[in-house]
């Protein structure tokens, strides 16, 4: 099965206030020893793939360049990234190649580099189409920029956009947030990514909010009640306008579902390099007895698929048929499926060489994955296949879960399948935990969900 393939760049040209991504402001001069390390990891990755114990496949069909802001890099720096993932990845005719890029950088001459990439779809930090707003969290563009470079791309031909939303800005109301959505629905994109803003410890916002200050325009920042009715608000417009939901967070026209996204969510093998870059890899190693799942099953579970998007994600259960990881031993007699690892979140301890943090992904493991990556997306999770890769007793042990989530309104079951409700996808993580045997461990690795 090929590979999706993530690079990080963690270079920003400001830091924004709600950002807790690892990337942050530094000089060129560190731009140029980070590429030349991150080329290095890409010339490594069958080597450490294989110390590893994992599988490792040539072929890629998704490139994804993340951020931080790829598109402040030099011209010459993004061709030889390029350059080194073609010379050590097959990529398919058809992948998916995406840059992140801030309003405002896409220059004709950065346009021209991108499209010398193979680069065939494009992400835009945009956040807010109201200046005030965008300004507030230390955004540098304005719409009117927006609006300029969407139609400078269209020009060349890069025509597969995604715009970046966030709900719950600072100065944010129910009229401004309406006029984002129809901004972005006008701007034609056929992909949109909408986020509630997190507060927490690892953004400077978050901090202050949770201090109950000012600064950064924190008393500004609207409620949860009302951020979570702006999501709703996202969800009824977007739907409306044939840019349906097709997970928590996205939402896409027919046929422009992310590629990379979905990878992370059906638990497709994926590399990442560079800071705070994650992976994860098949074991080597099948027992003889060992079976996959009833070839139906994958493309009964995209059937099943309320919407338009049946086609993406039957394409992705496909590719999932007949790969479910092959289980290792290991030392204490335990088995595992596949390998979750990741660089460090610092550059330093990056440019440094720290190790990697390496996590095995027991059968267990494997099996609580599936259903909180499986249950972000619309089309839910299908316990008949879980039942045919996991053994008759998975969908056993978990039903406890089910039933209390869908007692509570937050998931609903429609034959062989469950999904969530609206109320629970406001309520993700905590449905996510329920379906944990160790409270508290949701999330299995970084996800760049754009």
């Amino acid at each position: 099965m090929p590979l999706g393939l993530y690079i990080s760049v963690p270079f920003c040209r400001t830091k924004c206030s709600y950002c807790n991504f690892a990337s942050d402001v530094f000089s060129k001069g560190a731009f140029e020893n980070y590429v030349a390390r991150v080329i290095e990891d890409i010339g490594n990755a069958r080597t450490a793939a294989t110390e590893l114990g994992g599988v490792f496949e040539e072929s890629a069909d998704s490139v994804y360049l993340g951020g931080g802001t790829p598109s402040i890099l030099e011209s010459s720096q993004l061709m030889r990234i390029f350059e080194a993932v073609r010379g050590e990845f097959a990529l398919t005719a058809d992948a998916e190649i995406t840059v992140e890029c801030a309003p405002g950088t896409l220059s004709p001459g950065l346009i021209e580099t991108l499209l010398l990439c193979g680069v065939n779809r494009v992400s835009l930090g945009v956040q807010s189409f109201v200046d005030q707003e965008a300004q507030s969290v230390g955004r540098l563009h304005k719409r009117s920029t927006v609006l300029e470079e969407i139609a400078r791309l269209r020009a060349t031909g890069i025509v597969n956009i995604n715009i970046d939303l966030i709900a719950g800005l600072p100065h944010q109301t129910a009229a401004s947030w309406e006029f984002s959505l129809a901004e972005a629905v006008a701007a034609g994109a056929p992909h949109a990514s909408v986020y509630m803003l997190e507060v927490d410890e690892d953004s400077r916002l978050g901090r202050e909010l949770i201090a109950g200050g000012t600064r950064y325009h924190a008393h500004f920042v609207p409620d949860e009640g009302a951020t979570a009715d702006f999501y709703q608000q996202a969800c009824d417009t977007l739907n409306a306008a044939g840019v349906e939901q097709y997970e928590i967070s996205n939402f896409a026209r027919v046929g422009s579902e992310s590629r990379h996204n979905l990878k992370y969510w059906t638990r497709q093998p994926y590399l990442g390099f560079g800071v705070d870059a994650h992976s994860m890899l098949s074991a080597v190693g099948r027992p003889a007895d060992s079976s996959g799942p009833d070839p139906g099953t994958s493309a009964a579970k995209a059937e099943s698929c309320q919407g338009r998007h049946t086609a993406a994600l039957k394409r992705c259960a496909t590719q999932n048929q007949g790969s479910i990881p092959a289980v290792q031993q290991t030392a204490d007699g335990g088995s595992f499926q596949a390998f979750r690892f990741s660089t460090p979140d610092s550059l330093d301890a990056y440019m440094n060489r720290a190790a990697r943090t390496v996590t095995p992904v027991s059968e267990q493991a494997a099996l609580e994955e599936s259903f909180f990556l499986g249950l972000r997306l619309n089309c839910g999770v299908d316990l008949e296949r879980i039942r045919a890769e996991f053994g008759a007793e998975s969908v056993a042990s978990c039903e406890a879960a089910i039933d209390e989530c869908a007692d509570d309104g937050l998931l609903e079951k429609h034959g062989t399948t469950v999904r969530l409700t609206a109320r629970g996808r406001l309520l993700s993580n905590e449905v996510f935990a329920r379906f944990l045997a160790e409270e508290g461990k949701v999330g299995t690795g970084h996800v760049n969900p754009r």
